[in-house]
């Protein structure tokens, strides 16, 4: 604190140091001084109190070194893969993570998207499960670089990476089908949802493969969550003639499926059996381990984060569209591994 009780100044400090206000605004900015000027310079600093006033750098000099992700859901796995991934790319280069949950609130990403002409973010990686057209056209107004993390409309205005969630559960009902179960439910996100919408996509078109309709009495919707999950799977399973195999959509919903069928004395996977999706560690910790579809979570994450980095260190490009390819990772709630396949699986849409 200055004598006069006012906070420390450039002039404050020149001043305490005896150097120019230019040689203090030099050392303050990093842009470098004779070394006895910087210790000068530095120990009137601290002597005065001064603070650096980060904001106010940032809007000299354009650049805050942040980086914002936007999730649906902070606490859902799949997105802490997304987040060490998008971290691991970002820290190294000196950028900060700013964390942001959306709880899915389309106007909330609007307004995250928004705010970067507020210059407290460099750049924006977001991941909206709905997309719509208010999404596209403030996208396409962005302040600063955007990455969406999810399925955008062609043409697309700002860079995206996409899983294929339709060719996921595509691989996911054919592993059930080939461990013999024959009645094989569905419980879904909200189908007003991108992976809501496809991975039921994905679901029916695997069944109308193997020769088989979809039965409206094993599909069931809710949102994505392990209660939510539990719910659902109870209506499913009141059903007159219940599934011998049910896929999730997601692992939240796969776990609350299982304590579903542990409540009604059902054993997994001899009664039922179960397989998720997203391959996060919810599958992996689950008792039995689920059968999950790996969708690249952790991969997605590291990819939109290259994309940003690139965008912001001067990287001139058309917009890219990555798909990260699904994997099937199988476990014991399906009752281990599956039979050995010849043909190739075909591509499916991404999503």
């Amino acid at each position: 604190m200055t004598t006069s009780g006012g906070p420390p100044t450039v002039e404050t400090i020149a001043a305490r140091a005896g150097v120019s206000i230019a040689s203090v605004s030099r050392v303050l900015n990093g842009h470098g001084a004779r070394p006895a000027t910087v210790r000068r310079v530095e120990q009137a600093a601290a002597e005065l109190g001064y603070v650096a006033n980060g904001v106010a750098r940032s809007l000299k000099g354009g650049r805050t070194r942040q980086l914002t992700f936007a999730m649906p859901d902070v606490g859902n796995p799949a997105y802490i893969s997304m987040v060490r991934q998008i971290q691991a790319v970002a820290k190294p280069l000196g950028y900060r993570l700013l964390l942001h949950s959306t709880d899915a609130v389309a106007e909330d990403e609007l307004d995250v998207v928004r705010s970067l002409a507020d210059r407290t973010s460099d750049g924006l990686i977001l991941c909206p499960i709905r997309v719509t057209d208010a999404h596209r056209e403030v996208l396409a107004a962005a302040a600063r670089p955007v990455v969406v993390i999810g399925s955008l409309p062609d043409p697309a205005a700002v860079d995206s990476v996409r899983a294929d969630s339709v060719l996921g559960a595509v691989l996911a009902v054919r592993h059930l089908l080939e461990r013999g179960r024959r009645r094989i439910g569905f419980v879904g996100g909200p189908a007003d949802t991108v992976p809501g919408r496809n991975r039921r996509v994905g679901y029916e078109t695997a069944l109308r493969e193997a020769g088989l309709a979809p039965d409206p009495a094993l599909t069931v919707t809710t949102e994505f969550g392990i209660e939510a999950g539990a719910r659902a799977a109870h209506r499913l399973l009141d059903a007159r003639s219940g599934p011998d195999g049910v896929l999730c959509a997601n692992d939240q919903l796969a776990l609350g499926t299982a304590h579903a069928a542990h409540d009604r004395g059902l054993r997994i996977p001899e009664d039922l059996a179960v397989a998720g999706m997203d391959d996060s560690e919810l599958a992996r910790a689950g008792r039995p381990a689920l059968t999950s579809v790996d969708l690249g979570s952790a991969e997605r994450g590291r990819l939109a984060a290259q994309m940003l980095v690139s965008r912001l260190e001067g990287g001139r490009h058309p917009v890219r569209c990555a798909t990260v390819p699904p994997r099937l990772v199988v476990r014991a709630s399906t009752g281990g591994a599956p039979a050995p396949r010849t043909t190739a699986v075909a591509a499916g849409s991404a999503s």
